[in-house]
């Protein structure tokens, strides 16, 4: 097995670069949003690219697919526990690899994004909708945590199957 340095914290640098990456992330979600809330009467369609994508305005009281509709005040405690948990983990340097640093700060953006429409309407304001599948509804905050989730796990199966194939002496 490799080893890998998971104690060190990050740099200041470093660390200011993933804040600042951050606060631009939640302002386009947030910009997004408000956009759409000023634009858009709730349920009416632009079409952006026909048969392909249109932004929708739809309120969202739950979670990915509407999972836990209603239950809003869950949702914001449950995701501030774990944006809490994660960027204590990017600060404390327990991240390794700059591609799994950079994966979880996208999922960070993304929660602290749909955490603030929690908190401040009560609900998220999803507007993305793909039109060549039956998709849920979703906004650029959902983007960022897919996307960050994404890389988080392709990274570990990659860093699986290289440990697969490292001769069981330098393991």
């Amino acid at each position: 097995m490799t080893e890998t340095n998971t104690s060190s914290k990050l740099s200041l640098p470093a660390l200011l670069g993933y804040c600042a990456t951050i606060l631009v992330l939640v302002g386009v979600d947030q910009w997004s949003k408000a956009w759409v809330l000023s634009k858009l009467p709730e349920g009416k369609a632009v079409t952006v690219l026909p048969h392909i994508l249109q932004f929708r305005y739809v309120t969202n009281t739950g979670a990915a697919f509407s999972v836990f509709s209603g239950r809003t005040l869950l949702l914001a405690g449950l995701t501030a526990v774990i944006l809490v948990g994660a960027v204590l983990l990017l600060v404390l340097g327990k991240i390794p690899g700059r591609l799994n640093q950079a994966a979880l700060v996208l999922m960070v953006a993304g929660g602290v994004g749909n955490l603030i429409d929690r908190i401040a309407r009560h609900f998220v304001v999803d507007f993305i909708e793909v039109l060549f599948t039956d998709f849920a509804v979703f906004n650029f905050a959902d983007c960022c945590v897919t996307v960050g989730a994404a890389v988080l796990i392709l990274t570990t199966v990659i860093s699986f199957i290289r440990e697969l194939r490292e001769p069981k002496d330098q393991r």
